[in-house]
C-alpha cells in the first residue's frame, strides 16, 4: 500500500484514514495536526511565560530562522525555505513560524500582492 501524501510504501495495518485518503502516519499527523498562528491566548501564555520567567528558549531551527530574517529583514515562505537550505518543509515551516508568532517574534504582512514573514 502507497500514502497518498508522500506516497511512501506503507506496511499493512500501519495505513491511517483521513479524508478518503490513506496516509501514513507522518502524513495523518500532519493533516490532522494544523497549527492556529492567530490565537491569541497562545500569544498571552507565550510573552506572559517570557515576562516572568525570563527569554523563551527557541530550538536551534527558530534560531536560524531568526538569524536568517535579521540578515534579509522580510522572506516569503518559500524564499525562507530556501534560505534554510531544505532543513524544513512547507507544514514544518508554518509550525515553526505559528510558535515564533506566538512568542511575537516574528510576523507575516502584506508586501503588495505577496505575503512575507519578517521580524516583530
Amino acid at each position: 500500500m502507497q500514502c497518498d501524501g508522500c506516497q511512501t510504501a506503507i506496511e499493512p495495518g500501519e495505513e491511517q484514514g483521513h479524508q478518503g485518503r490513506v496516509l501514513c502516519e507522518d502524513c495523518f499527523l500532519e493533516a490532522v495536526s494544523r497549527v492556529k498562528v492567530c490565537d491569541p491566548w497562545a500569544v498571552y501564555c507565550a510573552t506572559s511565560t517570557e515576562r516572568h520567567g525570563g527569554p523563551a528558549t527557541l530550538t536551534p531551527i527558530q534560531s536560524e530562522i531568526l538569524r536568517v530574517l535579521q540578515k534579509q529583514e522580510s522572506l516569503e515562505p518559500a524564499e525562507l525555505l530556501q534560505a534554510l537550505g531544505g532543513k524544513l518543509t512547507m507544514p514544518q515551516l508554518e509550525q515553526e513560524f505559528a510558535a515564533l508568532r506566538h512568542l511575537e517574534k516574528v510576523r507575516g504582512e502584506k508586501a503588495g500582492a505577496k505575503v512575507v514573514i519578517r521580524l516583530w
